[in-house]
């Protein structure tokens, strides 16, 4: 087995990561003796261990007992944890590794891009890793901007001598932004590989450039200079969601990926072929993912969904959102939109099948048919004792088909996607549904791929554009909400989509638990008629039943993270992120 497929076991060496919070010391010492010499950068070798560094980036599932970029991200309305969860930073922190380690991964680089540039290999070759390295920064960069807005464009190893960088004004989110697309520009036009799943590619940074451009595009679309400090930009935002547009073009156009016959199949699949769970390696819609091995990488995700600690159930509100098998919402379906379980004829589980059944298939794949809580049976392939915030499971990411004694320990090995086909099915419909360009053609290569394997029927621009959803108070038109509805459902608990997704369509309050709108976002199942005492809200176990006196409450300033301010000691020049005081 290549150590490069497996993303986050390659134990290399060479420029290390420091964990350090200062800014300052993170970018302005000199390189190594090892790596500081024109010799080291002219063999393929050293580059290629330099930038196979960078695979650590991408999180999935993590490692171990660490917590991944599925499931564990509770900061939104589709999850409810059961503990309380209040926003990343309500007060200035005095050092965030949020500030500093993307700052300490883009010296890496930056690192790569400057020795290569001297490098005496073959131009494409060394075009090649310079593309790589250069959508390396472009992601870090990205994760700088998203966060912060205004930042510094790394463009050199910093130094001692470089006082306008380490002690000047931030540069703007747009001029960044800009720099970054550059960057994605370049590694589209010179990686050499178009696909590999396990490893760079061509593909990946069409990927990235794809999600990057169409995150900004709506940014700056639906900014607020009263909320954001940042008026919208029509012109730009049009600008960068038709480069989203063309990228993912590029890649449906390809022919080289197609959905998964299964939606489980992007979360459950192992990297080596188990009885009859097909093979990661063999999904279609993989454009890079993270890899798992028995005894050499593995992760903790489903030992989480499916133990005794309890877990973080999906919310009314987001069960709710999944369209039912008329393709309607649950206001205008004319289908049995009844929410309330039912006691099993043996008095033992609560079940939840029936309101499947008339579901986006996608939604059965999430949940189980049966509810967990306190007093309630169930359990899923012998996990016993199971509890949820709000009652509904998470089977999502739990593959109960091999490897079972493996499950409930830090030793699961199912594979986490990192980009994926649907994902990118999902921004060409919505970057044109957002310049009012979408068509049906458009829907056919999209969003009906995805309704179709969710066992829903197929739609039209006019049946989207006319749906008209009484449940949408947001001012954006009907196509633009089911276009954004399909999103959630197919990537629920995923990879902290939602959370940002929310903050690029302005809809950041509906996270506010003091509103009477959000209450959904408390609740979970309909358990009426349950004989078992459980304490409910109108018939609904709450979420947030054990921490009544904690509520979530919405302000402008969260559109932001504030600048740690110890870097405003260091440097005062870099003024404090809008609205945020101390």
């Amino acid at each position: 087995m290549k150590k490069s497929i497996l993303i986050g076991a390659l134990l290399v060496s060479g420029l290390g990561f420091t964990a350090c919070d200062d800014f300052l010391d993170d970018n302005r010492y000199p390189l190594d003796r090892e790596t500081d010499n024109a010799a080291y950068w002219n063999n393929e070798d050293n580059v290629k261990l330099q930038v196979d560094q960078m695979l650590q980036y991408f999180t999935g599932y993590a490692s171990g007992s660490s917590y991944g970029e599925f499931y564990f991200n509770t900061l939104t309305d589709d999850q409810c944890s059961s503990n309380f969860t209040d926003w990343k930073f309500t007060n200035i922190p005095s050092t965030s590794a949020s500030y500093t380690s993307p700052y300490t991964n883009l010296r890496h680089s930056v690192t790569i891009i400057q020795n290569l540039e001297g490098s005496s290999l073959d131009p494409v070759i060394k075009a090649n890793w310079m593309g790589i390295a250069r959508m390396c920064r472009a992601y870090q960069q990205y994760l700088l901007v998203r966060r912060y807005g205004d930042c510094n464009f790394v463009d050199h190893v910093l130094n001692v001598t470089d006082d306008n960088v380490l002690y000047g004004t931030r540069q703007k989110r747009d001029e960044v932004f800009d720099k970054i697309l550059e960057d994605l520009d370049y590694a589209c036009a010179n990686i050499t590989t178009n696909k590999n799943s396990q490893y760079w590619s061509r593909d990946l940074a069409y990927a990235m450039k794809s999600y990057m451009c169409l995150c900004e595009g709506t940014y700056r679309k639906y900014c607020t200079q009263a909320e954001n400090g940042l008026a919208p930009d029509a012109q730009r935002a049009k600008k960068l969601l038709e480069e989203s547009a063309k990228a993912s073009d590029y890649l449906i156009s390809s022919g080289r990926y197609s959905l998964a016959q299964q939606y489980r199949a992007n979360y459950q699949s192992f990297y080596t072929q188990a009885s009859a769970v097909p093979a990661m390696v063999n999904n279609p819609e993989m454009i890079l993912f993270r890899g798992y091995a028995k005894d050499i990488i593995m992760n903790c995700v489903a030992d989480f969904t499916c133990g005794t600690t309890p877990i973080n159930g999906i919310t009314k509100d987001a069960f709710d959102a999944y369209l039912f098998k008329d393709g309607k919402p649950l206001a205008l379906t004319t289908l049995d939109k009844s929410d309330v379980g039912e006691w099993d004829a043996d008095n033992q589980i609560f079940s939840i099948q029936k309101l499947l059944d008339v579901r986006d298939n996608r939604l059965a794949q999430t949940t189980d048919p049966f509810v967990y809580f306190t007093g309630l049976t169930g359990d899923r392939a012998g996990a016993t004792g199971m509890t949820s915030s709000t009652g509904y499971g998470v089977s999502k990411y739990d593959n109960t088909a091999d490897f079972l004694d493996d499950r409930r320990t830090t030793r699961n090995i199912v594979c986490a996607p990192i980009y994926w086909y649907s994902v990118i099915l999902l921004e060409n419909a919505e970057a044109k549904a957002e310049l009012g360009t979408l068509t049906d053609a458009d829907l056919n290569k999209t969003l009906n791929l995805l309704y179709a394997r969710a066992e829903l029927p197929n739609q039209t621009v006019a049946s989207l554009s006319s749906m008209n959803d009484p449940a949408n108070h947001t001012g954006v038109s009907s196509l633009i909400w089911e276009v954004r509805r399909c999103r959630r459902c197919e990537l629920i608990m995923d990879n902290d989509f939602r959370y940002w997704d929310l903050i690029r369509w302005h809809w950041l309050d509906k996270l506010d638990q003091t509103k009477a709108a959000n209450q959904d976002i408390l609740l979970g199942a309909n358990i009426t008629g349950c004989p078992v005492q459980v304490a409910t809200t109108n018939g609904y176990i709450n979420g947030n039943i054990n921490w009544p006196s904690l509520k979530r409450e919405f302000k402008p300033q969260y559109y932001s993270y504030p600048i740690p301010s110890q870097q405003l000691v260091y440097n005062k020049e870099l003024g404090q992120n809008y609205l945020w005081t101390n």
